[in-house]
């Protein structure tokens, strides 16, 4: 299993989280570890890498909490998962941008007809919005080359060589090399409010762990307010844990706090039912889902805030 490990033992305490240390929709932990807002309930931290991944180790393993991508625990559910959604933990795209060499005669969406445009995978979210970017400058599918690099970091070397006219970024890597690139257009720019990555449990769990449960959603939100309130602070832990330099990190929570969207990046957990329909139809647009899904059913608001509960 895809497990990195970032405490000594794997025990019910821990949970798992995406990309952690990598994605920015991860670090609202960061925060609650270091300033103590799951109150000792929440020992580490395992990191594991994709939605599918993350799931997968969920059932498997004596783990009450994951955070994920909506998509893979619906399609999970489908296929007979027994797991629940508890929160909305991202809600928007906030974190991605599209870049181009500092002399591209590429100054926004408009001018990509004839124009090789970068995605990382099969059925990702970055294809996906790349498909949505060739409908928002009102060009054909043929109009644009969607060229896959393998990765977000690798999109940036297939730029640098002239693989691709234009790459997909997200944070933190936007802000480390906004002075090396330009930015074209940015998802806040671009795309309605989209949920991106929620909190899950299993339905064992939530029948047995509703405390802890309760104390992760409720650690993190406190971490989503204290970014809002203290950023500065809020990075210096960032950088710390993400590895980063100081203004890179700094740089980063500010896009994403003060990012215009009608809804914020981190969320304290209220669930967003269009912002979900609308990440499910990008992704049935890259093949990566189909049919309809009736998100009410697979939610589970009891371990939310009151503040926080009411589907919308």
């Amino acid at each position: 299993m895809a497990w990195t490990l970032h405490a000594t033992a794997i025990k019910a305490e821990e949970i798992v989280v995406s990309n952690y240390g990598v994605s920015a929709s991860g670090m609202p932990f960061a925060i609650a570890m270091e300033k103590g807002f799951f109150e000792g309930k929440v020992t580490g931290i395992l990191s594991s890498q994709g939605g599918g991944t993350t799931v997968r180790n969920l059932l498997a393993g004596d783990i009450a909490y994951a955070e994920v991508s909506p998509i893979a625990v619906a399609t999970a559910i489908r296929q007979g998962a027994a797991l629940k959604i508890i929160s909305n933990n991202v809600q928007t795209v906030s974190e991605f941008g599209w870049m181009v060499k500092s002399d591209s005669p590429i100054k926004s969406i408009a001018d990509l007809k004839g124009k090789k445009l970068g995605y990382s995978s099969p059925r990702s979210v970055s294809q996906a919005l790349a498909m949505l970017i060739v409908e928002k400058a009102g060009l054909k599918p043929s109009d644009v080359q969607l060229v896959m690099t393998g990765g977000l970091g690798e999109a940036l070397v297939a730029l640098d060589l002239g693989a691709i006219d234009v790459a997909p970024a997200t944070e933190p890597l936007l802000s480390k090399y906004r002075d090396k690139y330009r930015i074209i257009a940015t998802a806040t720019e671009l795309f309605p409010s989209m949920s991106n990555v929620v909190g899950v449990t299993t339905e064992a769990a939530a029948g047995k762990r509703g405390d802890f449960l309760k104390s992760v959603v409720a650690g993190r939100a406190k971490a989503v307010a204290f970014m809002k309130e203290r950023p500065e602070e809020a990075a210096a832990i960032v950088a710390k844990v993400y590895k980063l330099e100081l203004p890179v990190a700094i740089q980063s929570v500010r896009n994403l706090i003060e990012a215009k969207t009608t809804l914020p990046y981190w969320s304290a957990g209220k669930f967003d039912l269009a912002g979900l329909k609308e990440m499910w139809r990008a992704q049935i647009l890259v093949g990566a889902a189909e049919g309809d899904v009736d998100w009410a059913k697979l939610i589970d608001e009891r371990f939310l805030p009151e503040s926080e509960r009411g589907l919308k």
